[in-house]
C-alpha cells in the first residue's frame, strides 16, 4: 500500500490482520490455546522480565486479541490498547493502575447505571472513592477536584439519555488539574467520535455493544492516547515508579507513550485475570469489519424514531441530540457530526406505568439489557438497569420514572416506527 492514511472503513476491515503465515487463511484464526511454546530458555526469560514482546499464557495476552487490540487503536487513534473480558473489566484495570486506597474520581453524572452501581459501590472496597459532577456544569468539575483527585471520568454519549458530553471543555478542567480523562466512548463508537481527538487520554469500551454489534459476545477495551505524562509529580506510581516485580522496570520510562497500555497488561489483566476469550475477540473483529455501515444505518434510523415519537400525543418528550430542538444539539453537530448514535430516551405522559406497560406492547423491538444490537431494543431504566437509585438519583442520570432507552437497530424504519404506533396505541 502507498504512505496514504488508510480511511476509517479501510482499518475496521484491514487494521491489524495479515493473512495467517502458516497456513494463508485471509480470516483471523482463532488461536483457541491456553498457553504458547518458547523457543528456549532465554527467549522464555526475556518475555516474562519485559525485555522482549510475545505470547506466554492468554490471560495476558493471545495472537487473536492482538490483531482486536490494534483495530480498535487505529481505530481510535491512539497508540495501544488491551482487550479484556468486559466493559466493567477494562473500567477496574483502568483504575487499578491510577487509584491508591483513598484516592479520588470525578465522575459524570449521566452514566450508565452498571456503572455509577460500580463506582459508588464495589469501588469502596477498595478504597477508591467517586466525587460526582454534572456534565451540563463544567465548573461543576471544576469544583470537584481535590489534592486526591486522580481521573475524571465521562461518556461520549451519555447512557441512557443520549446526551452529548462536551469532552474538549471537561479535558481542559482535566489538564489544569493535572489528571487523565477517561472518556467511555461505547455508545458513539470511533465512527461517531474519537475523544482522543478532543483531549481524552484514555478510552474504554464495552465491545459488546456497537462495535461487535450482533449481541452475541461480552468483550471490553482499553485504548491508550500516549498522550499523559505519568511521571509529573509523582502522582502515579504504578507507572513511574521501579517495579519490584519486573526488577526495578520503570514502565513510564521503558515503554514512554504506549506505557499505560502496558501498565494495564502487566499490571492489571495478568493478576486481576478478566481476560478476553479469543472466540469472543474474534466474533467481535468480525462485527467491527461492518461497523461503518452499521452505525450510519443506526444513525438514520434512530432520528427517523425520534422525529415520529417527538410528534406522538403520548410523549411528553424526546430526548435525542439529533433533533434540532434538543439542547445537545450544537454539541452533537460538533462531536458527531455523521449522527447523534442510536440510543436515547423519551418520555411517556403516563408516567412509570405508562413505560412498563409500553415494553410489555413491543413486539419488534426487544425487552433486555443491551444497547449496541443489530436489533432494536427497549427496556425501563428505572424499573431494571437504574433501580438500584432512589428517585432524584434517577432523575439526575436521566432515568426518571417516566423514561424509556431505545437503541434503535438496523430493520427497516417504517417497521420500527409501526411497532411503536401499535404499542403507544395500545
Amino acid at each position: 500500500m502507498s504512505d496514504r492514511l488508510p480511511g476509517f472503513s479501510t482499518l475496521a476491515v484491514h487494521a491489524g490482520a495479515q493473512p495467517d503465515p502458516t497456513t494463508g487463511a485471509r480470516a483471523t484464526p482463532i488461536y483457541q490455546t491456553t498457553s504458547f511454546v518458547f523457543n528456549d530458555a532465554d527467549h522464555a526469560a526475556s518475555l516474562f522480565g519485559l525485555q522482549a514482546f510475545g505470547n506466554i499464557y492468554t490471560r495476558i495476552g493471545n495472537p487473536t486479541n492482538a490483531v482486536l487490540e490494534e483495530r480498535v487503536a487505529a481505530l481510535e487513534g491512539g497508540t495501544a490498547a488491551l482487550a479484556v473480558a468486559s466493559g466493567h473489566a477494562a473500567q477496574v484495570v483502568v483504575l487499578q493502575q491510577l487509584l491508591q486506597p483513598g484516592d479520588e474520581f470525578i465522575a459524570a453524572r449521566k452514566l450508565y447505571g452498571g456503572s455509577i452501581n460500580q463506582f459508588t459501590h464495589a469501588f469502596k472496597s477498595f478504597g477508591w472513592n467517586v466525587v460526582w459532577a454534572d456534565p451540563d456544569d463544567i465548573a461543576s468539575f471544576e469544583r470537584a477536584v481535590t489534592p486526591r483527585t486522580k481521573a475524571i471520568f465521562i461518556e461520549s454519549i451519555a447512557n441512557p439519555a443520549g446526551s452529548i458530553t462536551d469532552i474538549e471543555a471537561i479535558s481542559t478542567v482535566a489538564r489544569k488539574a493535572g489528571v487523565p480523562l477517561i472518556v467511555d466512548n461505547t455508545l458513539a463508537s470511533p465512527y461517531l467520535i474519537r475523544p482522543i481527538d478532543h483531549g481524552a487520554d484514555i478510552v474504554v469500551h464495552s465491545l459488546t455493544k456497537f462495535l461487535g454489534g450482533h449481541g452475541n459476545s461480552l468483550g471490553g477495551i482499553i485504548v491508550d492516547a500516549g498522550t499523559f505524562d505519568w511521571s509529573t509529580g509523582g502522582k502515579y506510581p504504578m507507572l513511574s515508579e521501579p517495579r519490584p516485580e519486573y526488577h526495578g522496570i520503570r514502565l513510564q520510562e521503558t515503554f514512554g507513550n504506549f506505557a499505560f497500555a502496558i501498565a494495564c497488561r502487566v499490571l492489571g489483566l495478568r493478576d486481576l485475570g478478566p481476560a478476553l476469550s479469543p472466540f469472543n475477540a474474534f466474533m467481535i473483529l468480525t462485527g467491527i469489519e461492518t461497523l461503518p455501515l452499521r452505525m450510519q444505518k443506526h444513525c438514520d434510523n434512530a432520528k427517523a424514531v425520534a422525529e415520529f415519537l417527538a410528534g406522538h400525543p403520548a410523549v411528553a418528550s424526546v430526548s435525542y441530540a439529533g433533533l434540532a430542538s434538543d439542547k445537545y444539539n450544537q454539541l452533537a453537530r460538533k462531536y458527531a457530526p455523521k449522527g447523534a448514535g442510536a440510543v436515547f430516551t423519551f418520555s411517556l405522559k403516563g408516567g412509570y406505568d405508562a413505560g412498563v406497560n409500553l415494553v410489555s406492547k413491543l413486539q419488534l423491538f426487544s425487552h433486555l439489557a443491551n444497547v449496541g444490537d443489530t436489533r432494536s431494543l427497549v427496556i425501563h431504566p428505572a424499573s431494571t438497569t437504574h433501580s438500584q437509585l432512589d428517585d432524584a438519583a434517577k432523575v439526575k442520570s436521566g432515568a426518571g420514572p417516566d423514561v424509556v432507552r431505545l437503541s434503535v437497530g438496523i430493520e427497516d424504519k417504517e417497521d420500527l416506527i409501526a411497532d411503536l404506533e401499535q404499542a403507544l396505541g395500545a
